[in-house]
C-alpha cells in the first residue's frame, strides 16, 4: 500500500507556506544576525531572543543553544555563518529524538507517518481529543481525507454529542471526504458512539476508524473523566485500541498548548499531535517546545481552510522552511 514516509513537493511547498509567518518575524532574522562577522555573547542573546520568540520555550531553547556553543568551541568554528548549520542539526535532532508512541504512523519522528500498512492494525482506532476550537472536527475530515486519497475506506463517529450541530457539521465533512459516519442522536452516550463506530469498521474491513469527540477544557475533572470513559469502551471492543490518540492542539495558543497537552496525555495517554492554524501565527517554534517536553511526536499540520490543507508532518521540510 502507498506510504506516506517523505515529504513530497506539494507537502513541502505548504509547509513552507504556513511557515511563513514564523520565518519573516522570527528565523528570517537569523541571517542578519549571522552577518556581524564574529561569534561573541551578542550573537548568542539575539538567536536566544530569537528562538524565545518564536515560541521554542525557555528549556529548549537553553538546550539546543547549549548544544550550538558547545560544538562551536569542540570543533573551533570561527565563521558566524557556520552557526546556521549548526543551529538547523540541533533543531533536527530535537524533532527527531521523539519516541514512537503509537501504532499507526510509523516509528522514524523525522518522516512523514505512513497511513496505511499491510503489516498494522485494522481497523485502526484513532481517539481524536482537544479543547474547544482547535479546529478537531475538520481536522478529523481532513484527516480521513488523507486516508480516502491513499483509497483507503474510512469510518467515522460523531463522538460529539454535545455541541450543538456537531453531527451534521461532521456529517456534512464526512459525505464531502467520501467517510461513512456513525452517529446516534444529539445528547447521547459519545462512549456507545465509539464502540458502534469500531465494531461498524470492523464489520465494513475499514482501515481506520475515526472517533470525534466534543472539546472540554482540561481543567474540567469531570469532562476528562467522561474521555478515559470513552478509551475503556474502545478497548472493551478491541483490547489494543485506540492505536492512535491524537491530540489536536491550536498552534496559536503558544505556550499553553504545553499545559494542554499535558493534561490529556495524563487522562488518554496521547500518542501523537496534530498542530492547526499553523498557518494563522508566528509562532511555529512551539512544535519543538512540544516534541522535547513532552516527548509527543507531531504527526500532522494545519496548513488552511480546505480539506487538502493538513499535511503529515515531515521534522526536515519543517526545519528547512524555517530557514530558507
Amino acid at each position: 500500500m502507498p506510504l506516506f514516509r517523505r515529504a513530497t513537493p506539494r507537502i513541502e511547498e505548504k509547509t513552507e507556506q504556513a511557515l511563513a509567518r514564523t520565518r519573516r518575524s522570527w528565523f528570517g532574522r537569523i541571517a542578519g544576525i549571522l552577518e556581524r562577522g564574529q561569534i561573541d555573547e551578542d550573537l548568542w542573546l539575539e538567536l536566544e531572543e530569537v528562538l524565545l520568540g518564536a515560541d521554542v520555550g525557555v528549556r529548549t531553547t537553553e538546550k539546543v543553544l547549549g548544544r550550538v556553543r558547545e560544538r562551536v568551541e569542540k570543533e573551533r568554528v570561527r565563521d558566524p555563518h557556520a552557526v546556521r548549520g549548526l543551529l538547523k542539526e540541533e533543531l533536527m535532532a530535537i524533532l527527531m529524538a521523539v519516541p514512537f508512541r503509537g501504532a499507526l504512523w510509523g516509528e522514524d519522528a523525522a518522516q512523514a507517518p505512513a497511513l496505511s500498512s499491510a503489516e498494522g492494525p485494522r481497523p485502526g482506532v484513532i481517539l481524536v481529543v482537544g479543547v474547544n476550537g482547535t479546529g478537531k472536527t475538520t481536522t478529523i475530515a481532513k484527516l480521513a481525507h488523507l486516508y480516502r486519497q491513499e483509497g483507503e475506506s474510512v469510518v467515522v463517529a460523531a463522538g460529539d454529542t454535545f455541541r450543538a450541530a456537531a453531527i451534521d457539521q461532521l456529517k456534512t465533512w464526512a459525505e464531502r471526504v467520501g467517510a461513512q459516519v456513525i452517529a446516534h442522536r444529539e445528547g447521547a452516550d459519545p462512549g456507545a458512539v465509539a464502540f458502534d463506530a469500531v465494531a461498524a469498521a470492523q464489520s465494513r474491513d475499514a482501515a481506520v476508524a475515526i472517533i470525534d469527540t466534543a472539546g472540554r477544557l482540561h481543567t474540567k475533572f469531570n469532562l476528562m473523566e467522561e474521555l478515559r470513559k470513552v478509551r475503556r469502551v474502545i478497548e472493551r471492543k478491541d483490547p489494543t485500541a485506540p492505536h492512535e490518540v491524537l491530540l489536536v492542539l491550536d498552534a496559536t495558543t503558544g505556550q499553553n498548548a504545553l499545559i494542554q497537552a499535558r493534561a490529556f496525555t495524563e487522562a488518554v495517554d496521547v500518542t501523537a499531535i496534530a498542530l492547526t492554524k499553523l498557518d494563522g501565527t508566528s509562532k511555529g517554534g512551539i512544535v519543538f517546545a512540544i516534541c522535547d517536553e513532552l516527548g509527543l511526536p507531531v504527526r500532522f499540520v494545519g496548513t488552511g481552510e480546505g480539506e487538502d490543507d493538513l499535511s503529515p508532518f515531515d521534522a526536515e521540510a519543517f526545519v528547512e522552511a524555517l530557514f530558507e
